[in-house]
């Protein structure tokens, strides 16, 4: 397919695609092979980028840059440009656990906490039966543990590499070692592995439609309100900004 068009928020790339389109990019990067990274953006990975030339790089240059947040969905009609759709990781996830079961396409599960990623991985293949698991590891964002989660990943022979190392540290880490792996599609997913294994808890899905997760995440994680101060920095800048910046 045609690349989707493209918004910019604050200088920071988001692509104009749905969830269809979505799923049939990475169905396209598989056959091509690797490497593809893709990004799942938010206002928070915007706010970061400000601050860090090198992440707002990886973004802007990455294979998909999805629309994730609430906010950039916001920032996206108010810069007269509006999206879509949302992609958020949790949904994709769960739609590419069911594309692996029909088509065959290997997963693996790379991050969070210590057997985390044991358990999201066995909750979506009980959801998706013949769903194919490459592998799990915890492994870790610091360089010097990348030879060994290479070499277990490489070992697992995925389509799909899902990471799970919150950004922009997930983010970091694919871009170092994509070309390394040979792995067609790269994607970080922060936190998802934590709410697939259910250790953290998924907004109802009439909060999620409301667009409230950010505010079901702060009664639940209350340890996040400093990140989330990002939020009104972004609607504040965003609303004094172009589309074009």
């Amino acid at each position: 397919m045609n690349p989707p068009d493209r918004l910019f928020i604050l200088g920071v790339r988001v692509d104009r695609i749905t969830f269809d389109q979505t799923l049939s990019c990475i169905e396209d990067f598989i056959a091509a092979g690797g490497p593809h990274q893709i990004v799942t953006v938010n206002p928070e990975f915007v706010m970061a980028a400000q601050a860090e030339p090198e992440f707002r790089r990886i973004i802007n240059r990455a294979a998909l840059a999805l629309p994730d947040g609430v906010g950039v969905c916001w920032a996206g009609r108010r810069l007269g440009q509006p999206l879509p759709e949302r992609v958020p990781g949790v949904e994709l996830v769960e739609r590419l656990a069911a594309l692996s079961a029909r088509k065959g396409y290997r997963i693996y599960f790379l991050g969070a906490q210590p057997g985390v990623a044991e358990r999201a991985a066995a909750r979506l293949a009980a959801r998706h039966a013949g769903m194919h698991v490459a592998g799990t590891h915890a492994g870790s964002p610091e360089t010097c543990d990348d030879a060994g989660s290479l070499a277990r990943i490489r070992a697992g022979g995925p389509h799909i590499l899902l990471v799970a190392y919150g950004a922009p540290a997930q983010d970091y880490w694919i871009d170092r070692n994509m070309a390394r792996l040979g792995v067609p599609v790269c994607i970080g997913v922060g936190g998802t592995f934590d709410y697939l294994a259910g250790v953290r808890p998924l907004a109802p899905r009439w909060l999620r439609r409301c667009g409230l997760e950010w505010l079901y995440r702060l009664i639940t994680q209350p340890w996040r309100w400093r990140r989330m101060l990002a939020l009104p920095r972004f609607a504040w800048r965003v609303s004094r900004s172009t589309p074009y910046e």
